[in-house]
């Protein structure tokens, strides 16, 4: 007989840049979570957006266990099957020409800096290496991820930042344009920003980014490691915003639990990153790859798309009869299924005391921020576990009345 996991352990054997809670999950299918106690989740937080497809599905589940019998591991000496054909369908459903394989949305955005930087160098001179990025942005935890993402509780303390970085107010078109200028190299954003509190971009604002971009012959990198796969209902954000980015990463949903990551760029830019000088061990790996594609397969189905508005109605219309009783909320934020709730005056930076109270009733939620709490379920979540969960999320609010 093992002995029993508990949480306590954390403490003794974890570098404490985590605070978890108290409950160990042990189990998952679909969307309910099982804990060590047999006590049952609904779950609207998906990892943090990254299970799209749910605990366990059986294509995932499918995907990973033919792959892990045939191939693993090689590394970037030789290419794989999986990894070629995943590019091929990433290509086929966006804009992009060429892919490049990481382990994480971090990994992808460093990627796409250093890209978009080599670009700049290459065509105009060291002189032109500006990032602009945007308040209330995130995009990784690697030194210059974390400094490009505009949020300086992440960034500080670690010593001196990279330099020629800038950031602008999100959605803020008069700045943007008395900054930009042609030491500017790239933009990096979110399309709808998630860390920074779920807020989308206006249209003015994505159409001012593009044209700067162009007029200034900057790079615009869209980080949709939160927005992208069928997570605002498109496949990718950008394509319901009417631009095209230069550079898109992707992660996140894309292994719908597995690791990997995906920096997509033309063939205008990606002969910039000639050999030797970017890299990753484990980046475009069999098994990572085998999963992805899975996860694409399912995805980009019209079927599944059109039910992310769908279950993205039913959460708003459940959160405004929650709010009819509650008086709680200021705003519901979002697109698809990445949704915000904002609280009003009167709830005000109680965002984590309502995810405690969803756990402990039952439901798994996130906040983004201490004034927002966060849905991020799965694109295909049953029906009755939307109602279940909206349902335990009412009793968690009464309770903290």
């Amino acid at each position: 007989m093992t002995n029993k996991v508990e949480r306590s352990l954390f403490d003794d054997v974890m570098v404490p840049c985590y605070n978890p809670m108290s409950v160990i999950p042990v189990e998952g299918k679909g969307s309910r979570v099982w804990d060590q106690e047999g006590k049952e989740y609904v779950d609207f937080a998906g990892g943090i957006a990254v299970s799209c497809l749910g605990h366990c599905h059986e294509d995932l589940v499918n995907a990973v266990t033919t792959q892990a019998n045939k191939l693993w591991h090689l590394s970037n000496v030789m290419t794989n099957e999986p990894a070629l054909r995943l590019a091929k369908k990433l290509t086929d459903i966006s804009f992009a020409d060429k892919v490049f394989f990481a382990n994480s949305g971090a990994e992808a955005n460093e990627a796409a800096l250093k890209l978009a930087r080599r670009v700049a160098v290459d065509k105009f001179g060291a002189d032109k290496s500006e990032i602009i990025a945007f308040k209330k942005g995130f995009h990784g935890r690697t030194f210059f991820t974390v400094t490009v993402g505009g949020q300086e509780a992440y960034s500080d303390g670690f010593g001196p930042k990279p330099g020629q970085v800038t950031h602008l107010e999100y959605n803020d078109v008069d700045a943007l344009k008395a900054h930009f200028s042609d030491k500017t190299c790239a933009v990096m954003m979110e399309p709808l920003q998630g860390e920074g509190g779920i807020i989308s971009s206006s249209p003015e604002f994505i159409k001012a980014v593009r044209e700067l971009c162009d007029e200034h012959n900057a790079l615009l990198i869209f980080d949709e490691v939160q927005t992208g796969n069928g997570r605002t209902g498109t496949f990718y954000a950008y394509e319901g915003l009417g631009i095209t980015p230069d550079i898109l990463t992707t992660a996140k949903s894309l292994g719908g639990g597995f690791p990997i990551g995906a920096m997509l760029t033309t063939d205008e830019f990606a002969p910039h990153m000639k050999v030797g000088t970017h890299g990753s061990t484990y980046g475009g790996n069999p098994l990572a790859c085998a999963v992805a594609e899975a996860v694409v397969d399912v995805v980009a189905q019209p079927e599944t798309l059109k039910g992310v508005k769908e279950r993205e109605a039913l959460i708003r219309e459940g959160l405004q009869q929650i709010d009819e009783k509650y008086d709680v909320f200021s705003e519901l934020r979002g697109q698809g299924l990445l949704l915000g709730a904002v609280l009003n005056d009167q709830w005000k930076d109680r965002a984590r005391d309502i995810l405690v109270a969803a756990g402990q009733h039952g439901l798994m939620v996130l906040v983004a921020g201490t004034n927002v709490v966060r849905f991020t379920p799965s694109l295909i979540i049953p029906i009755e576990d939307i109602k279940e969960g909206l349902a335990r999320l009412d009793k968690a609010i009464a309770s903290l009345r």
